[in-house]
C-alpha cells in the first residue's frame, strides 16, 4: 500500500485499519503523561523555584552570561525549544515520508524524550541550567514523535473517520493523564508519609512520567506499520535544517488555503499551549494556590477534557469541524477574560475556570488535527504535519515569549496571561477566512460530506 490517504476498503483492510487505530491511540496514551504531569502542572513552578535559589540579589539568573528574570526562565526555555525543533521537524519530516519509514524516526523521537524527561529526576538544588536543557531536549524530541505520530492519522482512518479517531486519540491522552496525576497528587500531597522531601516527591513525578512515555510507546511502535513511499517521492532529497523548512514552504505555497489555515491553527494554538504551559506558574505566583490545589484543578481539567473531546467531536458531526473549532475559540477568549478577574487565595473559582478550559481544551485540539488532515496533499503527511507541529502540545514560542516579555515588563502574570486573549481573536478572524471545502478539494482529497 502506497502513501495515499485511506479512501476505500475491503472488510480485512477495515479490520487492519482499526488494529493500527487502536495501536495509534496509545501514543497519546504514552505521551500525554508528559505534557500533563510534567509541562503542566510540575515543571513550570519547580523550575522556577530552582532557578530563584541560583539567583542573584536582583532576582536574575545568567544562563550563558545573559541576564534572565528567574521568573521567566520557565517561558524562555519553552520558547528554546521549539527553536530545536524548527531545525529539526522539517528534515525528520521529509525523511519520514521519502524513505517510508516512520516507525524508527518515532521511536528514536519518543525514547529521547522519555530520557530527558526521566533525567529530571536529578533537578535540584541550584540546577536551574541543567532542568533547562532537559526540558528543551524534551520538548523538541516530543515535537518531532508527536509530527510523526500525527501524520499517520490520514494513513489509518478514512475521511469520515478522522473526527473521530482523532477525539478518541486525544481522549485516551486526557484519560492516561487523569489516571497518572491522581497517582502523583497521593504521592505529593502524602510525601512526608512515604518518608519524602518534597522537592524528592516533585522528582519522583517528573522521572515517572519519562518511564510511562517509554513504557506504552512499544504499542503503537508495534502495531502502526510504514507505508512504502512512492518511487518520484523516494527520489526527492532531503535538505538540511533550515533549507528544508523553506522547501516544505515552498511545498505549502502551492496549497495556499492549507497555508492559510495552518497559519490561522499556528496563531490560536500559540495561545492555547501557552495557557496549558503557563497556568500552574499564573496561578502559585500570581493567584498564591497551592501546589496540591494545581495538581486538583488539572486534574479536573484532564477528567472534563476527555468528555470535552468526545462531545466536541459529536457537535462537528452535526455542525462541522470549522464551525465547532470557531465556536471553542470564542470561549477561550472568555475564559481568559475570567482568569484577569480571579481573586488570589481563592481556589473555588480557579476550580471554575478549569473546568471552562477542560470542556474546549480537548475537542479544540482533536478537531483541527483532523481538519488539517484532510488539508494535506496524499503522500506528504509527515512534512507537513511537521508545520503543524510547531505549534503544538507546548512548542509554541510566540505564546510564551509574549507571556516572559510581558511579566518581566510589568511584573504581573494577570498582565500577562491576558495578553494571550489576541492569539484567540486573530486565530477566529484567518480561520473564519479559510473555505475548508475548496482547501480539501485543492490538496487532491475526497471531501467528506459535512465538514
Amino acid at each position: 500500500m502506497g502513501t495515499d490517504t485511506v479512501r476505500t476498503g475491503s472488510a480485512d483492510e477495515a479490520a487492519e485499519r482499526r488494529r493500527e487505530q487502536r495501536g495509534w491511540y496509545f501514543y497519546d496514551w504514552a505521551c500525554s503523561v508528559y505534557s500533563t504531569s510534567v509541562l503542566t502542572v510540575f515543571l513550570g513552578p519547580y523550575l522556577t523555584s530552582v532557578a530563584k535559589n541560583a539567583a542573584d540579589a536582583d532576582g536574575y539568573v545568567h544562563p550563558l552570561g545573559i541576564p534572565v528574570r528567574a521568573g521567566s526562565f520557565f517561558a524562555y526555555s519553552v520558547s528554546l525549544s521549539v527553536i530545536v525543533a524548527v531545525l529539526v521537524m522539517p528534515l525528520v519530516g521529509a525523511a519520514a515520508d521519502r524513505s517510508g519509514r516512520k516507525k524508527p524516526f518515532l521511536a528514536a523521537a519518543a525514547y529521547t524524550g522519555a530520557a530527558a524527561t526521566t533525567a529530571m529526576f536529578f533537578l535540584g538544588g541550584e540546577r536551574y541550567l541543567l532542568g533547562g536543557i532537559l526540558l528543551v531536549v524534551a520538548n523538541a524530541a516530543q515535537s518531532v514523535a508527536t509530527m510523526l505520530y500525527n501524520s499517520y492519522l490520514p494513513q489509518i482512518a478514512a475521511p469520515e473517520e478522522r473526527d473521530a479517531v482523532s477525539s478518541r486519540g486525544w481522549a485516551f491522552g486526557y484519560a492516561a493523564g487523569s489516571l497518572v496525576l491522581v497517582v502523583n497528587l497521593v504521592l505529593y500531597t502524602g510525601h512526608e508519609s512515604f518518608g519524602l522531601s518534597e522537592s524528592a516527591a516533585v522528582r519522583i513525578c517528573l522521572a515517572s512520567a519519562g518511564l510511562w512515555w517509554g513504557a506504552f510507546a512499544v504499542i503503537p511502535l508495534r502495531r502502526l506499520r510504514d507505508r512504502r513511499a512512492t518511487p518520484e517521492r523516494a527520489k526527492e532529497s532531503t535538505a538540511p535544517g533550515l533549507r528544508q523548512l523553506a522547501a516544505t514552504v515552498r511545498d505549502m505555497r502551492r496549497h495556499p488555503l492549507t497555508l492559510a489555515f495552518l497559519l490561522a491553527y499556528l496563531i490560536y494554538n500559540d495561545g492555547i499551549q501557552t495557557v496549558i504551559s503557563q497556568a500552574s506558574i499564573y496561578g502559585s505566583e500570581e493567584l498564591d494556590l497551592g501546589q496540591s490545589t494545581l495538581i486538583a484543578a488539572v486534574l479536573l481539567v484532564q477528567v472534563l477534557a476527555v468528555a470535552g473531546a468526545l462531545a466536541l467531536g459529536r457537535l462537528a458531526r452535526l455542525y462541522g469541524a470549522k464551525r465547532t473549532i470557531l465556536g471553542s475559540l470564542v470561549a477561550w477568549a472568555g475564559v481568559l477574560g475570567a482568569g484577569y478577574f480571579l481573586p488570589a487565595g481563592a481556589p473555588g473559582w480557579f476550580f471554575v475556570l478549569a473546568a471552562g478550559i477542560g470542556l474546549v481544551l480537548g475537542g479544540s485540539q482533536a478537531l483541527s488535527r483532523s481538519l488539517f488532515s484532510h488539508l494535506v496533499p496524499p503522500g506528504k503527511e509527515a512534512e507537513y504535519f511537521s508545520a503543524y507541529e510547531m505549534s503544538d502540545r507546548g512548542m509554541s514560542w510566540l505564546g510564551p515569549l509574549l507571556f516572559g516579555i510581558t511579566y518581566q515588563l510589568t511584573g504581573s502574570y494577570r498582565d500577562a496571561i491576558i495578553s494571550l486573549v489576541a492569539f484567540f481573536v486573530i486565530g477566529f478572524l484567518l480561520l473564519a477566512r479559510v473555505p475548508v471545502r475548496q482547501a480539501i478539494s485543492d490538496a487532491g482529497n475526497p471531501v467528506p460530506e459535512r465538514i
